[in-house]
């Protein structure tokens, strides 16, 4: 009885206000987490449909450059990400919600580089490939020792460690594997995943300071939230993605 309050609780925004509000999502393709060609369009978009719906909104997604859906949704052009990092810097732009999930960034390198990450320190004088406008985290993004090519795909970067024209990329470990299984295997064949990560990154809703609903749009995420993992949706999306067993 307790828990069935609960999910009426969790709930009443949808029963009070009756027809459902459209939410706009910006993205970039991020698979496994934002995937355009999947049927439901990734784990991420799963999750945060399923949580607002529970809030009675709907959310429909809009594929464009990660730096274009970042500088949209901060000026509130666009009402939402649905799978951000959290930044220093983008605590002055974005409200970020409750995490929902955790990526872990590894390092990737050509199979014949002996190259192991144990610390800032260990990426001394390394031409290392990041894609415009990732945060990545803190202490890697204002570190001085190393140097940041930007791109804006991961393909180009790994056909750029192919070709050492650097010697490290980095990418959220489930997405990397995605997107090395689609490549051709003579690319693919040479990479590898360094065994240790540089963080796990919590993965975030957020909404534009700017946005006249932002904390209206936060909180209802977290609500949903709650409610899809006290009623077993939350754990259904997860084992879908081979997240658990």
């Amino acid at each position: 009885m307790r828990k069935v309050l609960l999910l009426v609780m969790l709930c009443l925004p949808l029963l009070a206000g009756g027809q459902e509000q459209t939410l706009v999502a910006a993205a970039d393709p991020y698979p496994p987490y934002v995937d355009p060609s999947a049927p439901m369009q990734g784990l991420a978009m799963e999750i945060v449909r399923a949580a607002y719906k529970t809030q009675g909104y709907t959310v429909k997604l809009e594929i464009m450059p990660w730096t274009r859906a970042e500088k949209g949704v901060s000026e509130g052009r666009y009402d939402i990400l649905v799978d951000v990092w959290r930044t220093e810097a983008r605590t002055k732009e974005l409200l970020f919600s409750t995490p929902y999930a955790v990526s872990k960034i590894k390092f990737i390198k050509r199979k014949d580089n002996p190259f192991e990450y144990t610390g800032l320190e260990s990426l001394a004088g390394k031409r290392i490939g990041v894609i415009r406008g990732y945060g990545y985290n803190d202490a890697f993004n204002s570190a001085n020792s190393f140097t940041r090519e930007e791109v804006p795909s991961m393909e180009l970067n790994f056909n750029k460690l192919v070709l050492k024209r650097i010697d490290l990329t980095l990418e959220d470990e489930i997405t990397a594997k995605g997107l090395l299984r689609k490549l051709e295997p003579s690319v693919a064949d040479q990479l590898d995943f360094t065994a240790n990560a540089l963080a796990s990154n919590p993965l975030y809703v957020a909404a534009g300071l700017k946005h006249p609903r932002r904390k209206e749009i936060v909180e209802a995420f977290n609500r949903g939230l709650s409610a899809i993992k006290a009623d077993g949706t939350f754990l259904a999306i997860e084992k879908r993605y081979g997240l658990v067993k």
